[in-house]
């Protein structure tokens, strides 16, 4: 669908230049001389290159079509993570580098989101919380909790995270997956 380019928003992604772009920043600026036109700053989806552009209301962009679709991860075959389309059954393979770092939080059976261009990927979305043990934490020092101090614990993914003195080696604990931080205590 055409759109006119005083409408790009922040998070449109859109078909620019031969590529798919998301709109990263987006300000409407009115010069004192010639027309209104729409300042955005846009973020390559494939390669990650950024851009600043001028849209006028007379420019006509492709608003792309995105779709996501939940997959299920079903294991790591060298440097691919291969995953199962929960509704046909059909089986995808992501690279490490596609997933980048959140490529720790999964787990076996997990449900995930993928978003589509078409029929390929463009973005990758985990729970907001996943479930983990603690396989080693500092002891605590005393006087240490009269201060809402925490401490450094790694998780069974290896990952560090900061944890409450209270929590012990062996724990499970909930992690909020956007930004690695502890949430609390697994039931």
């Amino acid at each position: 669908m055409k759109i006119n380019g005083n409408e790009i928003r922040p998070g449109m992604v859109i078909e620019y230049d031969g590529g798919l772009w998301v709109a990263v920043k987006a300000g409407a600026v009115k010069p004192g001389k010639g027309p209104a036109y729409n300042q955005v700053e846009l973020k390559n989806l494939i390669d990650g290159r950024k851009l600043n552009n001028r849209f006028g209301s007379d420019e006509r962009v492709e608003r792309a079509r995105i779709d996501t679709k939940d997959f299920q991860y079903l294991y790591a075959e060298g440097d691919m993570l291969v995953f199962m389309d929960s509704e046909t059954y059909d089986q995808i393979n992501l690279s490490k580098d596609f997933v980048g770092d959140r490529a720790a939080f999964l787990q076996d059976g997990m449900q995930v989101m993928v978003e589509l261009h078409g029929e390929t990927p463009i973005g990758f979305q985990l729970p907001n919380q996943v479930t983990l043990e603690i396989v080693e934490a500092d002891a605590v020092v005393k006087g240490q909790t009269q201060s809402s101090s925490y401490k450094p614990a790694v998780l069974e993914n290896g990952l560090k995270v900061m944890v409450p003195p209270f929590i012990k080696s062996g724990e499970r604990i909930i992690v909020d997956t956007a930004d690695i931080t502890y949430v609390k205590r697994a039931d």
